[in-house]
């Protein structure tokens, strides 16, 4: 039977896609997660989970951030993306850096399930009205390449490279996962080489990329 996380931090829409789920799977056994250290946490204890249905905007998320971490740390487990963005740069963004499959969050049940199902099956999905304007839009020069240096790290040195990404010193870092600060030091070095980069701003700013605004939300 499959393992499926919800990983979304609204109540009613989670409501909305246990129900989903469990008319499409009644079998299915299901997982939930109201931010990312509650995904990490649940991949970790369940390690059998065969799809995260993951909000790009939820609460570590920061975008595409989450799904790279995702894709990065549990590369064998299928990564479905639930948003209200819906434009197609956006969804070809999502694809380039490892999506299963793209659903909108204005989707009915009937297309959350076709959506569910296809991916299940190793499926790509895309929401049909959406399909002929993402085909049409090209996909953002240099996206590939940088999907695939941040997919060519280490679990490990991803989690040094989000830390820094968020202003963490070496102290800090070799702290929070409990190794030696020379370690971090040598992560550091293997990412810079990875990413094609030249030092921490550089790295930061490379994944700082991937963070997306959410929509209806003014920036500041």
């Amino acid at each position: 039977m499959p393992r499926i996380l919800i990983a979304d931090d609204h109540p009613l829409y989670c409501l909305a896609l246990v129900q989903a789920v469990r008319g499409l799977l009644p079998e299915a056994v299901l997982d939930e997660a109201e931010d990312m250290a509650g995904v990490q946490a649940a991949l970790a204890a369940h390690p059998d989970i065969d799809l995260v249905l993951l909000d790009l905007h939820m609460p570590g998320s920061h975008g595409l951030v989450g799904l790279a971490a995702l894709r990065a740390e549990y590369p064998g487990v299928a990564v479905a993306i639930i948003s209200a963005h819906e434009e197609p740069a956006t969804i070809r963004r999502a694809l380039a850096h490892g999506a299963a499959g793209y659903l909108t969050k204005r989707a009915g049940l009937d297309e959350l399930q076709a959506g569910i199902r296809a991916v299940l099956d190793c499926q790509q999905w895309l929401p049909p009205s959406l399909r002929e304007a993402v085909a049409r839009t090209p996909a953002a020069a240099d996206e590939g390449e940088v999907a695939a240096r941040l997919a060519s790290l280490s679990p490990q040195q991803f989690k040094v490279l989000s830390r820094v990404a968020e202003g963490r010193l070496n102290k800090q870092i070799a702290d929070e996962l409990g190794i030696q600060e020379r370690t971090v030091k040598a992560h550091m070095s293997a990412i810079f080489e990875k990413l094609g980069v030249r030092n921490r701003t550089q790295a930061g700013v490379l994944l700082g990329s991937l963070s997306l605004q959410e929509p209806g939300r003014e920036p500041g």
